[in-house]
């Protein structure tokens, strides 16, 4: 196998002595976990920064190790926002309206990183919305499995099905890296710019889109792994 010195995409997905695949995937669900719990106590009416509060109470609940990423939620016209951009704490939900939960938690020193949208009320276009960020994760998903695209490949892909759909990508959100924490030491960069392989457990798939002509968007990420979740490290899943 070549060294990272010879083989820079290997490098890139560098991870530390105590890495596992299971602990990754553990850490995943309880993100997931927790971010389907928070969005169960939202109710039209409540503000943004109520809801930033019930997100940190319940990571506490739960027994996090710690956060390795702001918790990131937006309401309403927020979902076209990115991780960077403020958050608008006095938004209240309304009756129609839609919001997502961005979560990155350690869990037993590895990150797990989850998202998604959800939608109150009956505004056909916002479910429509949210339901095709999904869909479209689930595609892009696919082809890294099926064909093993190159990560940059994976956009160019999503960028194109989105449209075809009748939605718009953010390009700018392109994915990242997890693993044992912290990830960050390894400079892995985004997804979007990983020209080979991605290797399962380690990368996490990003998708973002915004409705053609409403403020209104959808944000949906998950860790991509094969689907039977077989290799326990990175180097036994090349």
């Amino acid at each position: 196998m070549a060294s990272a010195a010879a083989d820079p995409h290997r490098a890139r997905e560098a991870v530390g002595a105590a890495f596992s695949l299971p602990a990754m995937l553990r850490a995943q669900d309880l993100t997931f976990q927790a971010v389907r719990r928070i969005a169960e106590t939202v109710r039209p009416g409540m503000t943004e920064g109520r809801c930033h509060e019930i997100a940190d109470e319940l990571l506490a609940e739960m027994g996090m190790d710690r956060l390795w990423h702001r918790n990131v939620i937006r309401f309403g016209p927020g979902t076209l926002e990115t991780f960077f951009a403020d958050f608008q704490p006095d938004y209240v939900l309304q009756a129609d309206d839609l919001f997502y939960v961005d979560l990155g938690v350690v869990w037993d020193g590895h990150e797990g990183d989850a998202g998604d949208t959800f939608v109150v009320g009956q505004d056909a276009e916002m479910h429509a919305c949210a339901a095709a960020a999904r869909t479209l994760w689930h595609e892009v998903a696919r082809r890294w499995r099926d064909e093993g695209l190159s990560g940059s490949a994976l956009y160019a892909f999503a960028k194109a099905r989105a449209e075809a759909m009748g939605w718009v990508l953010n390009w700018q959100v392109k994915g990242h890296r997890v693993s044992d924490f912290p990830h960050a030491i390894y400079k892995g960069g985004k997804l979007g710019e990983f020209d080979a392989r991605p290797a399962p457990g380690v990368w996490i798939l990003e998708i973002q889109i915004a409705h053609p002509t409403r403020p209104i968007g959808a944000f949906y990420e998950d860790l991509l792994v094969g689907e039977a979740g077989a290799a326990t490290t990175v180097e036994d899943a090349r």
